[in-house]
């Protein structure tokens, strides 16, 4: 399989820079009481670090929201994944155990400051995109069973014609949501050359580790980014 991102992306985010983690075999049915841990210390640290500032006006944050105003979306109406994290932490409503992939993504997205995904690969045989919207493109919000319309021109992930994730890194839907039943899945890193490139590469290793040492999974790391648009795995 493939994820790639589509060229006329880079020319609005010329420093674009996804670390790529995809992991299969895995038995997400099961407790972790390890999960569990890792995310309680992330939450914990971020509401130490948010108390009595705005989350917006941090200096890991800002690259995100004036990316967002590149691609023409509003950032003080759609916040990236990691915004709106650190945003209802901060106002003290902490955050839900979900299930044990969603729960790790959100422990290491807090820990490195990073919006991440995860996309439900299993019986997929359609590569993984970024791309602005097209004719045909259908979004199902979480947890409903109608289809919510999709702007002309929006920067979306999707397999496809399902679109996965709106406005990038904003808002996941309910195909390719992470269930019990997951047992391959795509973690997208979203950042920028020359701002947080390292710190990609070190959360996409770190994240490998964990998903290899917790589950004892098959996983393949890489990136994408303008010299280099896709990211093609192959995990026996």
């Amino acid at each position: 399989m493939k994820f790639k991102v589509e060229s006329e992306i880079f020319e609005k985010i010329p420093d674009l820079y996804i670390g790529v983690v995809v992991a299969k075999d895995i038995d997400n049915s099961k407790e972790y009481p390890e999960i569990d841990r890792l995310l309680e210390e992330s939450i914990k640290s971020a509401e130490k670090r948010f108390l009595n500032k705005r989350v917006k006006e941090d200096v890991d944050i800002i690259p995100y929201r004036e990316a967002f105003s590149k691609l023409g979306i509003n950032p003080n109406k759609f916040q990236c994944s990691a915004e709106a994290l650190f945003t209802r932490i901060s106002k003290g409503k902490g955050l839900p155990n979900i299930n044990p992939l969603v729960d790790l993504n959100n422990a290491v997205s807090l820990k490195h400051t990073l919006p991440m995904g995860t996309h439900d690969l299993s019986q997929k045989n359609h590569d993984i995109e970024m791309r602005y919207t097209r004719a045909g493109d259908i979004f199902m919000p979480m947890g409903s069973d109608e289809e919510e319309k999709l702007e002309p021109g929006e920067v979306v992930y999707v397999v496809g014609n399902e679109v996965r994730t709106r406005r990038w890194a904003w808002r996941q839907g309910e195909r390719g949501k992470i269930t019990a039943k997951t047992d391959c899945v795509f973690f997208p890193i979203d950042g920028f050359h020359d701002i947080n490139d390292a710190e990609v590469d070190k959360t996409a290793k770190e994240l490998a580790g964990l998903l290899e040492e917790i589950f004892g999974c098959k996983v393949k790391t890489g990136y994408v980014d303008r010299n280099k648009q896709n990211f093609e795995w192959i995990i026996d």
